[in-house]
């Protein structure tokens, strides 16, 4: 196979995802960031006057049925972030689970809403969400779904868990909790209301867009050496990458080589990889999931691990990532 002589730049991956949204990120994080300290103005000035400090415009723990998740969750989820806890009376593991994400709830105090389905008495939404089994636990945020985990888990875990959904929520669609939420240190009255990009951050997004993709790997790696968590490191990381692994390819010699052995794992990456970038992001998704049905062992789990890198490329909560994860649970279980 020959390399290409042209050099693929970040640009090439518009199609399947803006990378306008990553530095956008920044700006939405700043967005929740000022309307929290506005809050903070206004508990210190309601504390000035005398008046009992608001609290979440919202009960933190709520049952929610199939008539009313629309208005509950949905709709809601514009406003706060809503976790969801599938469960059922006969449950064990769901009885260790509930007490967990319910002091949770209580504990961040409006930063999200615990919302409670009894999978027994609501089965068109388990049926809906592709509820495998419970305890299962997943967020909606902007009306997008975000799958966290499933099965019981302890406090520590759920908090991790709990603290990237809240970072996603600020960062990709500036949404933080109500008025009952604690303010962040240095959050308060006289805090100032923006907060400068991380320098790191910002030369790994300048390196992925001059198209230096070495150095934004590395760039974006040592973000992440120091913030485990962050997801626009996270984002960068998977879209460099990805470009790096396409910008030697033969697109035609690749598509050539996929449609003439479809068992052939290496051949079928390479595809999905040039069809993720040319924006044709559900065939990838599905190229991918065929490869891991047909296959068995190593080669599986391959295709496997290559499949859940693009789901990162795209952001876990894209309609496209839930409906290819639903897919792949299918053909392995």
């Amino acid at each position: 196979m020959q390399p290409r002589n042209s050099r693929l730049n970040s640009s090439a991956l518009r199609g399947a995802v803006d990378l306008a949204a990553v530095k956008a990120a920044g700006e939405a994080a700043q967005k929740a960031e000022q309307a929290r300290a506005d809050r903070a103005r206004q508990a210190a000035a309601a504390e000035a006057a005398g008046v009992a400090p608001a609290q979440a415009p919202y009960e933190l723990v709520i049952d929610v049925t199939e008539d009313t998740f629309e208005t509950e969750v949905v709709q809601r989820s514009t406003e706060v972030p809503v976790v969801i806890d599938f469960w059922a009376e006969w449950c064990g593991p769901c009885k260790q689970l509930s007490p967990v994400l319910e002091g949770l709830a209580e504990e961040y105090a409006g930063r999200f809403v615990l919302a409670k389905i009894d999978v027994d008495a609501n089965p068109l939404i388990s049926q809906q969400f592709g509820i495998q089994g419970i305890p299962a636990v997943m967020a909606v945020v902007a009306g997008q779904l975000v799958p966290l985990f499933q099965g019981a888990e302890s406090a520590a875990n759920v908090r991790k868990v709990l603290d990237q959904l809240l970072l996603v929520a600020e960062q990709r669609f500036g949404i933080v909790g109500g008025a009952g939420a604690p303010a962040a240190e240095g959050e308060g009255p006289d805090a100032a209301p923006l907060r400068p990009e991380d320098p790191a951050l910002s030369a790994a997004h300048d390196a992925l867009d001059r198209g230096d993709l070495g150095g934004a790997i590395q760039a974006y790696k040592n973000v992440l050496t120091d913030q485990p968590g962050n997801t626009e490191a996270k984002l960068g990381l998977a879209q460099a990458e990805l470009l790096s692994r396409v910008e030697v390819l033969d697109p035609q010699a690749v598509r050539t080589e996929a449609a003439a052995d479809p068992k052939d794992v290496q051949a079928q990456l390479r595809a999905a990889d040039l069809d993720l970038v040319g924006g044709h992001v559900e065939d990838a998704f599905g190229r991918l999931v065929d490869t891991v049905g047909r296959t068995a062992g190593e080669d599986r789990d391959t295709a496997r691990v290559r499949l859940l890198e693009l789901f990162e490329v795209i952001g876990t909560e894209d309609p496209r990532v839930v409906a290819a994860r639903t897919a792949l649970a299918r053909v392995l279980f």
